[in-house]
């Protein structure tokens, strides 16, 4: 029997896919092409949004249209959430929350029947699936490694929790043997998780995550290190400062901020007021002047008055970031923030959303146009006719390189969305 894994959402589930191909392949299962010729298709879920969950629906669908004898086996956080509404699918022979996502091996080699779902008690999880993974968008350059996973927080628009379970780390070691392994073959690793500054912060344990990078820088060779999303308030001075003086830990802080109202971030239940943030981020854009700071920015949470709106609008526009992901509220079943009073209309919420995409375009732009005229080290991409800064710039390169390179690049101009180089580059190694 072969297989594909398609998996759907954040980098968690990026790393969970990499992991079931792996475990798949040790019992002799071979990977399908594409999905269309597998026998097995195994579809890794999101459920952050009702659009992420119409996908999901849709591509059951699809895949059962296309290929009517591939056995469908649904997983991931969609599957955690609401197993019914995915076994009422046709075609789909197993649900199977993230409780039990290290049993899928066992469910398609095993006997012939093993009942349809298989969803457990999250809260009860102490492991979880990990493995390095290419990134997102398939670039096989710049490895995601989990490291981390679940959230203690109970930020009251956010599923999560429930579907990933309570926080809770890889091994120190463990993850010093991975990043070891992967310095081998490649430059740059994205150290990646559900809440990842909240590595290593189970009772007991002493190391944080600051300690962990101090740890891979210098145990390992790995040439550059890279944070994905850390909350605002694990941002710590020391982590900072290890951003600030390490050349191997890439210049980029994403620190997600949903709003800059004082009032909505009460209701959203997080942990952090407007002038904590802004304390982290002007801090971070002092200590390291070239970095990439990003957010991710949420309109039309309920009772999100245009006045709160107008707020969290000019607070962005105070702060010096280069770039936003900006969201618009989805009401998340069981979540308290679906039954709030104040549901902000569809129309509203959308128009929202464009303010905040057109001033993130805005400050993006002035950033890439700052760096006209300088050298930036960057990683080559694929098949290297691009690369990425150690800011998180996208670079077209005068002429292609091998993929996988680290490389300094001299900016010549500005391009719709990221750089050009200005002439040939030098390989550093």
């Amino acid at each position: 029997m072969n297989f594909f894994v398609q998996n759907f959402g954040c980098r968690a589930e990026q790393a969970d896919g990499a992991a079931i191909e792996a475990q798949l392949a040790s019992r002799g299962l071979a990977q399908a092409p594409d999905r269309p010729s597998a026998e097995l298709v195994i579809l890794n879920t999101c459920t952050v949004t009702s659009e992420a969950d119409n996908d999901v629906r849709q591509t059951v669908r699809r895949v059962h249209r296309e290929n009517p004898q591939a056995r469908i086996l649904v997983t991931g956080c969609y599957a955690q959430r609401a197993p019914g509404e995915l076994a009422a699918l046709d075609g789909v022979e197993w649900v199977v929350g993230n409780s039990h996502k290290a049993e899928i091996a066992d469910l398609v080699t095993g006997a012939p029947y093993h009942g349809q779902v298989h969803v457990g008690d999250i809260f009860e999880q102490r492991e979880f699936l990990s493995a390095p993974v290419e990134d997102a968008t398939g670039d096989r350059t710049r490895p995601n490694l989990k490291i981390q996973d679940g959230c203690n927080n109970r930020c009251s628009f956010c599923i999560i929790p429930f579907v990933r379970g309570r926080s809770r780390s890889a091994e120190a070691d463990r993850v010093v043997e991975q990043v070891r392994s992967l310095s081998a073959g490649y430059r740059e690793v994205v150290l990646s998780g559900i809440n990842l500054g909240r590595w290593g912060r189970e009772p007991g344990s002493r190391m944080r995550l600051t300690d962990l990078v101090r740890r891979l820088l210098d145990e390992t060779a790995i040439e550059r290190l890279r944070l994905s999303s850390v909350e605002p308030m694990d941002f710590s001075d020391g982590l900072l400062r290890l951003i600030a003086e390490s050349p191997r830990v890439a210049s980029h802080v994403h620190a997600p901020l949903q709003s800059g109202s004082d009032g909505v971030l009460r209701r959203m239940h997080r942990k952090y007021r407007p002038r904590h943030y802004a304390d982290r981020i002007l801090k971070a854009r002092q200590w390291i002047p070239d970095a990439a700071i990003g957010a991710d920015v949420m309109v039309g949470f309920p009772g999100e008055t245009a006045g709160e709106f107008e707020e969290s609008r000019r607070f962005i526009e105070s702060l010096p970031f280069t770039y936003l992901h900006v969201f618009t509220y989805s009401a998340r079943p069981g979540t308290p923030a679906a039954d709030l009073p104040g549901q902000v209309p569809m129309p509203v919420r959308r128009e929202r959303n464009r303010v905040l995409r057109e001033l993130a375009a805005a400050k993006n732009l002035a950033f890439r146009q700052s760096m006209l005229g300088r050298s930036l080290s960057a990683v080559t991409l694929g098949q290297g006719a691009t690369a990425l800064s150690d800011n998180f710039l996208k670079v077209e390169l005068a002429r292609p390189r091998a993929g996988n390179l680290l490389v300094d690049v001299e900016i010549g101009s500005v391009t719709e969305g990221g750089l050009r180089e200005a002439s040939g580059l030098r390989v550093l190694r």
